[in-house]
């Protein structure tokens, strides 16, 4: 597994794996239908979804930021071990200055929580403001499917653990870090643009799961996106765009600082 570690800027970018997620086939869908999806699947040869787990640690003169927190215990043995990999690098919860958060899925934001107490007690939390007006407001719930509600309990034990230190955002989440809005995945889905000067990393979040797969076909998406026509819409725009800029990327389901390159009518993800 990739752990290497990236200068961007004022920080050291440090890839924190937390585990590995695997599913059936069937988690996945295609915006052309059945018969695409079938025919991608075959093309692609693997027998099942498996998938690395993610979160970021930037250590800089302002002191550490992470850019999501992994699942903590929640999710299996198979996942939940960034605690461990923080703790072998030096890094103390309490040392922990804040987190940005690409959105409300329990992979991303439930290792903000230990047990019934804030895993991270001196940290600002700061979630997208499309995510969290979302999942905060409890009225959506009853229009949003059952299988895709677990935001709303995150949204609700994060106001009961982290209270008054949660920021909402829309453009500049911290001095070189722009929020960088791809919604689709879920309503406030985003991820984080670090401004390196001549060298950016943009952490997209959940804008690619199956990095070799999806970036040769973005129509590719899986059954936890809220709105797979506008979570495509997002993929396609936010490869262009890193392909165009040169930017390294990773994510929360990325191995390594890759960067995109055009590849026919799709796209490719190169070790950076």
């Amino acid at each position: 597994m990739d752990q290497k570690s990236r200068r961007i800027g004022g920080y050291e970018v440090s890839i924190l794996h937390d585990g590995v997620f695997e599913a059936p086939l069937d988690v996945l869908i295609h915006a052309d239908g059945e018969a695409a999806r079938d025919e991608a699947i075959a093309r692609w040869g693997k027998p099942k979804v498996s998938i690395v787990v993610n979160c970021f640690a930037l250590r800089g003169a302002d002191g550490v930021t992470l850019v999501d927190a992994g699942t903590g215990p929640s999710w299996g043995a198979a996942m939940g071990h960034a605690p461990a990999v923080m703790a072998a690098t030096g890094i103390a919860p309490e040392a922990v200055r804040r987190v940005l958060i690409t959105h409300l899925h329990g992979d991303h934001a439930l290792g903000l929580f230990d047990g019934d107490r804030a895993r991270f007690p001196n940290a600002e939390i700061i979630v997208p403001e499309a995510d969290l007006g979302f999942f905060g407001d409890d009225a959506n719930r009853a229009r949003t499917p059952e299988k895709k509600q677990g935001g709303f309990a995150i949204a609700a034990t994060l106001r009961r653990h982290y209270g008054g230190r949660i920021r909402s955002v829309t453009g500049a989440a911290h001095p070189g870090i722009t929020l960088v809005p791809l919604p689709g995945h879920t309503f406030g889905h985003a991820g984080y643009l670090i401004d390196g000067g001549d060298e950016s990393l943009l952490l997209w979040g959940d804008a690619l799961h199956l990095s070799d797969l999806q970036a040769s076909d973005p129509e590719i998406g899986f059954v936890y996106d809220f709105d797979a026509a506008t979570a495509v819409a997002s993929r396609r725009a936010i490869l262009e765009r890193a392909a165009g800029e040169g930017w390294l990327v990773s994510g929360g389901h990325v191995e390594g600082f890759k960067r995109v390159v055009r590849k026919g009518a799709g796209y490719g993800l190169v070790a950076a």
